[in-house]
């Protein structure tokens, strides 16, 4: 029987190219991604919350099933070490792959991993994986 040699890089470049479904799997199996309805002809439209700008989104909520699924936690200091084997202090959302702001200093961002939630950049999920250049 003829296998190929599974080398460091290749299981790498696979587990890397399966981290970009992730955000595709937990939309579709949770439901979430609901889209929104249009504004009747001349509403106005809609104020934004207190503090926030018109297009801000909402903050995700750590009991929510998508963040549970994933074991995020907003203050990446209070990980249970025991239970997440591979998590190390140094590791935050806003040093992760998945964090879509160019702005690593920013307090919260938009993440990959949970469309249309913003995550806090102390924060972190079993799905972390150190970003280029951090």
């Amino acid at each position: 029987m003829n296998r190929e040699k599974m080398t460091r890089r290749r299981v790498l470049g696979s587990s890397l190219l399966g981290l970009t479904a992730i955000p595709v799997m937990v939309e579709t199996a949770l439901g979430q991604a609901k889209p929104a309805a249009a504004p009747a002809a001349g509403a106005k439209p809609a104020a934004p919350a207190a503090g926030g700008s018109a297009g801000a989104l909402p903050l995700l909520n750590p009991t929510e099933p998508a963040a549970k699924a994933l074991g995020y936690i907003e203050d990446s200091k209070k990980v249970d070490a025991k239970a997440n084997p591979t998590w190390k202090p140094e590791q935050r959302c806003n040093n992760c792959l998945q964090w879509a702001d160019k702005n690593r200093k920013a307090p919260t961002s938009r993440c990959n991993l949970f469309p249309g939630k913003m995550v806090k950049a102390e924060g972190w999920c079993k799905v972390w994986v150190k970003a280029p250049g951090t």
